[in-house]
């Protein structure tokens, strides 16, 4: 019986890789149609990681991103893409984990979900900081987090003053 539960394991990590693979590299073939943000993507395939994070242990999750991101970029990818793929998985997992932790009572799975987004974005930018020998990049992020903190004290402000009520 113990045998059978390690062998279903393995067959629900090897289809979750195996479906993160896949939605990779769809999501590759998927032309972009924005010209601003050249190589962004719907990031489908980290469905995947969210799945896994909330049905596997530490060291499987970690097991199925690191396969995920090897074997899309062994058959679609290049060197740069497995460099800003990989540490935007690595502290995107590492984000959502901690997130995770605080519990289903204080932080859903959306809100794990765009943890993880973000700091993909995070992990990206730092490696575009290290190609680019330079730190301004970060800078890109930086005004992102100010135009979300304008957003909230704006509408934490309409709320306080009753905007639209007279």
């Amino acid at each position: 019986m113990q045998k059978n539960s390690h062998l279903r394991k393995l067959v629900f990590i090897a289809l979750l890789t195996a479906q993160g693979i896949v939605l990779g590299l769809l999501e590759q073939a998927i032309p972009f149609p924005f010209a601003f943000a050249p190589g962004a993507k719907l990031g489908l395939a980290n469905i995947v990681t969210l799945i896994s994070l909330y049905t596997l242990s530490f060291k499987e999750v970690v097991f199925v991103i690191v396969m995920k991101t090897l074997l899309t970029t062994v058959l679609g990818g290049t060197f740069s893409t497995f460099l800003y793929s990989g540490m935007g998985a690595l502290v995107s997992f590492i984000g959502m984990y901690l997130v995770k932790q605080l519990g289903e009572k204080r932080v859903s799975m959306i809100g794990v979900s765009a943890t993880g987004g973000i700091l993909h974005n995070v992990g990206q930018l730092m490696v575009a900081s290290w190609m680019a020998k330079s730190w301004t990049v970060l800078f890109i992020f930086t005004s992102n987090v100010n135009r979300w903190n304008l957003c909230w004290y704006s509408c934490w402000g309409c709320r306080k003053l009753r905007v639209g009520s007279y």
